[in-house]
């Protein structure tokens, strides 16, 4: 069911006995195992936290890379023309 990996560090944490019994009560509902589910919840929040990012530092390669790139857009293929003149579906 879930794919176990190699544990190499161990987190150590405090929660009061309501949190833990909630973290139980949801751990068993998905058929995790408390660690499982704690891990799984910290690693998903974990990326939205680094994918909500609004500042994102680059070394000055690539941000000169990034900006080469948005000083040269491609030129527009069929698919992008047939879009852009299409008739909105409203109005169809």
């Amino acid at each position: 069911m879930h794919q176990r990996t190699l544990h190499t560090q161990t987190i150590h944490l405090r929660a009061s006995p309501d949190q833990k019994a909630l973290i139980d009560r949801a751990a068993s509902r998905l058929g995790k195992s408390r660690t499982e589910f704690v891990l799984d919840t910290m690693r998903e929040a974990a990326e939205r936290v680094l994918l909500d990012q609004r500042l994102f530092n680059v070394d000055e390669t690539r941000f000169n890379a990034f900006k080469a790139m948005l000083d040269s857009p491609v030129e527009p293929g069929d698919n992008l023309r047939k879009t852009l003149t299409a008739s909105p579906p409203w109005e169809a």
